[in-house]
């Protein structure tokens, strides 16, 4: 089967993670394809980003779909463009928050969120009211790095995630801990083992639904509200964008 990750910023060095993560634990025959937007901004950190991330991310499902991908993830923890993602697919459209939020669930009684931001704390509440995870959701808890500053080489970003993630399990009560980055997915295996909790990363987690609902040979529904856009013309610097 083919996987497309879909990394909906711009910067290839955290696409190019995103990617190593996902094929350590893809299985065999699994081809997973990993992919930045031609357009967009360099890190998603808010609502506008997330906004302006969608039309660059709808591009490369349209282009997944006419060379015959299976199934896809969006790899951003705000899971832009979800839903307009699974008008235009056949197969499985899955957010990695949504993936990890419900691995979490499986996984612990209650988790809390180690996110960037604390501006994007809100979003992530949102997200967990959206997919019906608030009752599982003790906290979200934001470390203040900058998206692309988990890409600086020695930076200490994996010391004050830490940090972070144990003042979670001290204070919110929580047994797991979700990353609430597709930056942090390289992280995972090492803050799970100094923590000695589950630490689910939403890309490998979203990959392996991927996997399970192809393998099923489960396809987006059509009928409704995921059916293919209705055919019109757009104007502007959106007309490339009219649904056929």
């Amino acid at each position: 089967m083919r996987i497309k990750i879909i990394n909906p910023n711009t910067t290839q060095g955290m696409t190019d993670a995103i990617a190593r993560c996902a094929r350590a634990v893809a299985a065999p025959g699994t081809e997973v394809i990993a992919v930045s937007p031609p357009m967009g901004p360099r890190s998603i950190e808010g609502h506008y980003d997330d906004a302006l991330a969608t039309p660059g991310l709808l591009m490369e499902v349209e282009r997944g779909e006419r060379q015959g991908v299976d199934a896809y993830v969006i790899a951003c923890f705000g899971d832009p463009g979800l839903f307009a993602a699974r008008e235009l697919a056949r197969g499985p459209v899955i957010g990695i928050a949504e993936a990890a939020m419900h691995a979490a669930s499986v996984l612990a009684p209650g988790f809390s969120v180690v996110t960037t931001l604390g501006r994007t704390r809100g979003l992530v509440w949102h997200l967990a009211q959206r997919y019906g995870m608030e009752r599982f959701c003790r906290n979200v808890r934001a470390t203040e790095l900058a998206v692309l500053e988990l890409e600086v080489p020695g930076f200490a970003a994996r010391a004050t995630i830490l940090d972070e993630c144990r003042r979670a399990l001290d204070e919110d009560g929580s047994e797991a801990i979700v990353l609430g980055c597709a930056g942090m997915a390289d992280l995972c295996a090492q803050l799970q083992d100094a923590l000695g909790v589950p630490v689910v990363d939403g890309v490998t987690a979203a990959l392996k639904w991927c996997e399970a609902l192809v393998a099923l040979k489960l396809r987006a529904a059509k009928h409704g509200e995921y059916a293919r856009p209705i055919a019109k013309r757009y104007t502007g610097d959106f007309e490339k964008f009219s649904p056929a």
